[in-house]
């Protein structure tokens, strides 16, 4: 085939090429394809709990949760009416399904109500099950429980009546006599002002919680949100001169991350492809010919953006971060390509291919199957990562040798640097010897090394929200001193019996320790069903407690209603009806209160917040089925599991890396050869435990990722050492050209890419400088 007709075919290849993959990535969502959502980055599955239900909680009211406090111009609280005003006005636009005012006390009457109405269904079991227990301690026979627990009753409605409480509650004894409700109030007490806390003096602060009708991680829950509130504040000025409102909640986290992130994507992308061609124009003689390798490093972006797409219903956009490390490794094979000199006078280009095909293959093929096990990880991230890099490593691989087809002067004539050979041997000796002691030097930092797993660092921390959000939320009565759990269940009968022994476990650990939850008026399973059972089989009860009242000189016609209710109670009471009375109740709490306890339809998980005075001191047992919140910081754990699920994958790819070596080039050229990625990988991290650096999980697979890379450059550098040459100038671009790379992303304001881009340059410069130093040269004296 005569150069042109090659020239043509080429072109129209990577035309259809770029046609196909441009109209594949035109007519993507970007919003339903692109995630910024933290939760993405980890496994969807349910085998941990604490995954399962921080997923959840994500679409759940709970994070569809804001604050706002309403000030005036001088910082003074807003009047009371402003907050009521503003939360009315706010609960009628489209943004928002609900908002309150927490010096309004509606909601928390509302509670009252419900609770009241439902008292024998809801309160009546746990009460019976305390009357068991007292029954029990005094031995006498089971045929006297329902006359024994009537006259105890009486005695108990006798003490009551008599104390300052039970004026508070005159109105309610007639329709309940046994002081259900006053036993509920009073399990509750300390934790109402948590539901709500603020009160109605002039000086409190004047606060209004909200809930989101979309997801705080999506953008319905975002832009519109804010502007929604911005909308209302502003009418709000009208009437109230200088209001100003300050708000917080997962969305404002999520929109500033979004934000930041996009804006990484766009200068890291534009800074590294700056970077890897102005280290290659320093080399090249003629500079405008260098511009032949940015077509390869844009086609095999373009064949990882279509791969991982096409491969993934959802791609977090971290990947694309990450993913800028490609322009730094995609240009490998076109320098190495581009740079190879003819062995000979027209020596024909797909002849030259052929002669560096094995090297080239040998680099690629090792390289992208390392990338290819990270297919196999738990963590969404590195899977989608190791397509991304893998598909866009072949792809440059391809497009270097398709483009380079189209070039009439396929061999691109570089500045002359003599790099390591500038020096004498003896100096080259010397240098040799001081990069060992290093080595050996920096060898037993690794033993020193210690990790350092927070799911924080997948996000760009703003350090000026969490200060914003601390303020805000201890107005609210959040504070560091006291702890949340939230403790779930495949069905609301499980999470029930999980909070029992998240209670039980509470009071072993501190015995003082306060606690509430809303599960304190929702009856175990056990107690649901004992009650049933009472109603079904003590059918005297009734007459019993109406006797015993009679007795007791009280007019027990006042009690007619309390003796309707009861009726009726025991004539619809089933053993499976826990489910359907406790749905009944959550389903009418508004307001704070409704974020104290969920009940999961089907494939849901149903849970209950506990508050808890104190910070966390353990990590609740397994059998309690919690965590503790904050959410994220409590995925830690999880966070270094699969942390050590990524090093065996990493330790696997690595084996398959030096054994792909040692089949192409032998056991005892293998070793030299696969020495220089393996020795820099250990210096690095023999470094960072000397300094001290804490360690992730992405430091792993930025170690990963430098030694696929450096493995490159001791594979070409191994095929000029068997000629007797000097590393070849395309190896020394290559690796500043991926230093600079690499060196960009360690700028980065996000922990984990900042971490990775550390490592992999810190790798490729201490591989450069073992090459330059001849550590291959006595392969050449085979």
């Amino acid at each position: 085939m005569n150069f042109r007709r090659r020239q043509w075919t080429g072109w129209l290849v990577m035309a259809c090429v770029a046609l196909i993959g441009a109209g594949w990535l035109l007519q993507l969502d970007y919003d339903r394809k692109i995630s910024t959502d933290v939760l993405d980055l980890l496994p969807g599955g349910r085998d941990e709990p604490e995954l399962a239900l921080v997923r959840q909680l994500a679409s759940q009211a709970e994070a569809r949760t804001m604050l706002m406090v309403l000030t005036q111009a001088d910082g003074t609280p807003a009047p009371q009416a402003a907050a009521v005003r503003f939360a009315t006005a706010l609960a009628r636009e489209p943004e928002f399904a609900q908002a309150v005012a927490l010096g309004d006390t509606s909601a928390r009457d509302a509670m009252g109500r419900k609770l009241f109405e439902q008292r024998l269904q809801l309160l009546f079991p746990r009460w019976l099950a305390v009357q068991q227990r007292e029954f029990a301690a005094t031995g006498e026979p089971a045929s006297e429980l329902a006359r024994w627990i009537a006259r105890a009753s009486v005695q108990k409605l006798d003490a009551f009546l008599s104390t300052l409480e039970a004026q508070v509650f005159q109105d309610l004894v007639p329709n309940d006599p046994l002081l259900l409700l006053p036993g509920a109030v009073d399990r509750l007490k300390n934790g109402l002002s948590l539901v709500q806390p603020a009160t109605n003096s002039t000086d409190a602060p004047a606060l209004v919680w909200a809930e989101m009708v979309a997801s705080p991680l999506s953008e319905a829950g975002q832009a519109p949100v804010f502007a929604a509130i911005a909308k209302v504040e502003v009418a709000m000025q009208v009437e109230f001169s200088g209001l100003q409102v300050a708000y917080t909640g997962v969305n404002r986290f999520a929109a500033a991350s979004r934000d930041r992130i996009e804006k990484e994507v766009k200068w890291l992308n534009a800074a590294s492809l700056i970077a890897v061609l102005g280290v290659a124009l320093l080399f090249i003689k003629k500079v405008y010919r260098g511009l032949h390798l940015v077509p390869v490093v844009l086609l095999s972006t373009l064949g990882a953006w279509v791969s991982v797409t096409l491969v993934f219903e959802r791609v977090h956009i971290l990947v694309f971060v990450l993913g800028s490390l490609l322009a730094g490794v995609a240009i490998d094979y076109g320098f190495y390509l581009y740079m190879q000199a003819p062995e000979r006078a027209g020596e024909d280009y797909w002849e030259k291919v052929r002669r560096l095909a094995k090297p080239l293959l040998a680099s690629c093929l090792t390289t992208v199957a390392g990338f290819a096990l990270l297919v196999w990880s738990e963590l969404p991230l590195i899977r989608q990562l190791g397509v991304f890099v893998g598909a866009g490593l072949v792809c440059a691989l391809v497009m270097a040798v398709v483009y380079f087809s189209t070039v009439k002067n396929s061999f691109l004539e570089t500045r002359s640097f003599q790099g390591g050979r500038a020096l004498s041997t003896g100096a080259r000796r010397k240098m040799r010897l001081a990069l060992g002691i290093a080595w050996l030097f920096a060898l037993p930092g690794i033993a020193m090394l210690h990790w350092r797993d927070d799911i924080r660092a997948l996000e760009i921390p703003s350090a000026e929200l969490k200060r914003a959000d601390a303020a805000i939320r201890a107005q609210f009565g959040q504070q560091e001193e006291q702890t949340v759990y939230l403790t779930q269940g495949d069905s609301l009968a499980h999470a029930r019996e999980s909070v029992l022994a998240l209670g039980e476990w509470l009071r072993r650990e501190d015995p003082e320790r306060e606690a509430f939850t809303l599960a304190a008026i929702i009856p175990t399973p056990a107690e649901y069903e004992s009650a049933v059972t009472f109603v079904r089989e003590q059918k005297n009860f009734p007459a019993q407690f109406h006797t015993a009242l009679r007795e007791a000189g009280y007019e027990v016609d006042a009690f007619a209603g309390f003796f309707e209710a009861y009726a009726q109670f025991a004539g619809t009471a089933q053993f499976e009806g826990l489910e359907k009375t406790a749905r009944n109740f959550v389903d009418a709490l508004s307001g704070p209160a409704g974020m104290l306890v969920h009940i999961g339809g089907t494939g849901e998980l149903s849970w209950f917040v506990t508050l808890a005075k104190g910070g966390v001191a353990k990590v609740p047992p397994p059998e309690t089925n919690s965590v503790s919140v904050n959410q994220l910081e409590s995925l830690n754990g999880v966070f270094a599991r699969y942390r050590q699920s990524a090093l065996w994958l990493s330790l696997v790819g690595l084996a398959i890396v030096g054994v792909g070596v040692f089949l192409t080039y032998g056991l005892r050229d293998g070793v030299r050869i696969f020495a220089i990625p393996l020795g820099a990988c250990l210096g690095v991290f023999g470094l960072f435990g000397w300094l001290g650096q804490p360690l992730n999980l992405f430091h792993l697979l930025g170690a990963f990722l430098g030694v696929c890379l450096t493995h490159n450059y001791s594979i070409f550098s191994a095929t000029s050492a068997y000629r007797a040459e000097g590393p070849p100038v395309s190896v020394r671009m290559s690796a500043l050209t991926t230093a600079a790379s690499f060196g960009v992303l360690a700028m980065s304001a996000i922990p984990v890419v900042r971490a990775l881009g550390l490592t992999v340059s810190l790798m490729v410069i201490g591989a450069l400088l073992l090459i330059e130093f001849e550590h291959l040269a006595k392969l050449g004296k085979k």
